[in-house]
């Protein structure tokens, strides 16, 4: 049996290849009987998949990150695809697997995005900001490679952080030649920096796959972290205090609400635009995502991300 990409799957079908543990978890059935529960993922999707009446012996054989050969058959549960499994096992030096095919990645390679990014730091007019940012920026060079942008929702595949990074970028160029009385230094460099903390508040494979996060990350976040990050680094490197406090401020305001983890709303107008930008990188991203499944003039479903709206796709 030839395998199924997971964004082609429908009801019915029965699939039969190797994926990508994305999350495990055991857990009980109205009747107590233990069974898995895991998110599977190919480079085109994910499907949720259960592993009913398992043993023992099965519990802690299978781990997020890791590669299973699973054969089951999909269902449906609350109007979401589910996959129940009849048979699954750990891959073995004998299986021959394209990994290419398991891993949802960026578009774009992360050693060219990268490269591009740099280029922005090395545009830098102020010599103290360039300093700071490239520092930071290059610290997490090996990281950067294949850390996502979050665990689940935008920008949540290979080398994702560093995509949401460009693409935020390459937006404020085209908008920095509307508003040109906004500093292009300051703006590039929020950018870069707002989520780069994300690298250390969350745990990632080199896979790009998030198994928890950290402990710093639970009790501070990437917000909080960031701001630290920016604050010690200034002083080591003998940064004017006025462009510390600056970045340190367009990182803690950009979420904008304090509900979301910002209790400042931005005071400086390159932090304003760095909000939205954001904004609409992650809107647009998720909405990709969801109406990537979805046939000309039909609707998708219910995004939970998106206020639970449907989306409708254009046939025009």
């Amino acid at each position: 049996m030839s395998q199924i990409l997971l964004e082609n799957v429908k009801v019915g079908d029965e699939v039969q290849g190797f994926f990508v543990i994305k999350n495990v978890n055991v857990k009980s059935s109205s009747n107590n009987k233990m069974y898995l529960d895991l998110t599977l993922c190919d480079n085109s999707s994910e499907i949720n998949g259960k592993v009913w009446d398992v043993n023992n012996d099965m519990i802690g054989t299978f781990s997020a990150g890791s590669v299973a050969k699973v054969k089951g058959s999909v269902t449906s549960w609350q109007n979401n695809l589910q996959l129940k499994i009849v048979r699954i096992r750990p891959t073995t030096e004998e299986d021959e697997i394209n990994y290419e095919t398991l891993i949802k990645s960026a578009p774009l390679k992360a050693k060219e995005m990268y490269s591009e990014i740099m280029s922005y730091i090395e545009s830098m007019k102020n010599e103290d900001v360039k300093k700071l940012v490239k520092f930071l920026f290059e610290e997490k060079k090996e990281k950067l490679q294949y850390y996502p942008a979050a665990k689940s929702n935008h920008h949540s595949i290979r080398a994702g952080l560093l995509f949401h990074i460009l693409r935020m970028l390459r937006s404020a160029k085209g908008l920095l030649g509307v508003y040109e009385n906004l500093n292009s230094d300051l703006l590039y460099g929020g950018i870069i920096l707002h989520d780069l903390e994300k690298v250390n508040e969350m745990s990632s494979d080199h896979l790009g796959i998030v198994s928890d996060y950290t402990k710093e990350g639970q009790l501070l976040g990437h917000i909080i972290m960031g701001i630290k990050k920016i604050d010690e680094t200034a002083k080591s490197l003998n940064i004017p205090e006025e462009i510390s406090q600056i970045f340190q401020h367009m990182v803690l305001s950009h979420h904008y609400e304090p509900e979301y983890g910002s209790p400042k709303k931005p005071m400086v107008p390159e932090g304003e635009l760095l909000h939205y930008i954001d904004m609409i990188d992650a809107r647009v991203y998720d909405m990709e995502k969801a109406l990537s499944s979805v046939e000309p003039g039909e609707f998708s479903d219910n995004v939970f991300v998106l206020d639970r709206r449907k989306l409708y796709k254009s046939n025009i």
